[in-house]
C-alpha cells in the first residue's frame, strides 16, 4: 500500500493512463476520472494528497471542480496541479483565489508531471 494517493482526471484516456503510469511507478497509489464530478465524488470519498486535472472536461470543467473542492471542508486543503491545452491560460487572480498549485501546458512530459507533482507536495502548496 502506498502511503501517496494521487488523483488524476482527464477526459482524454492516453493522457491519464500516462500520468497514472508515472505515478504509480513512483510509488503513488493512483485514482482516476473522466470528468469533474466524477473526480470531485472521488476526492471526497478518497482524499487523495494531490489532484492533477484537466482545465476543459465535459460535466463539470477543471476549474469548477476546484471550485467545489475548496467549498468542501474535507477537500479545502487537497493541492490542485491544472493541466491546460495551449492558449488557455488561467488568470493570475483566479489561479490565487482557488490556490492552483501549478499550471502544466499540453503537451507535457510525464516526468515534468511528477516533478512538479513532488516539488508541490514538498512545499505544502494548498494547504
Amino acid at each position: 500500500m502506498s502511503d501517496k494517493r494521487a488523483l488524476v482526471v482527464d477526459d482524454e484516456f492516453h493522457i491519464v493512463q500516462v500520468v497514472s503510469i508515472k505515478l504509480k511507478n513512483n510509488g503513488f497509489e493512483v485514482f482516476t476520472a473522466d470528468n469533474g464530478s466524477n473526480a470531485y465524488e472521488l476526492a471526497c470519498e478518497m482524499k487523495p494528497d494531490i489532484i492533477v486535472t484537466d482545465y476543459q472536461m465535459p460535466v463539470m470543467s477543471g476549474l469548477q471542480l476546484i471550485e467545489k473542492l475548496r467549498e468542501n471542508t474535507d477537500t479545502v486543503h487537497i493541492p490542485v496541479i491544472m493541466l491546460t491545452a495551449r492558449g488557455f491560460a488561467i488568470e493570475d487572480e483566479v489561479k490565487e483565489k482557488l490556490r492552483v498549485s501549478a499550471c502544466l501546458s499540453k503537451p507535457f512530459s510525464p516526468r515534468e508531471v511528477l516533478q512538479v507533482v513532488e516539488d508541490v507536495l514538498k512545499q505544502g502548496v494548498g494547504v
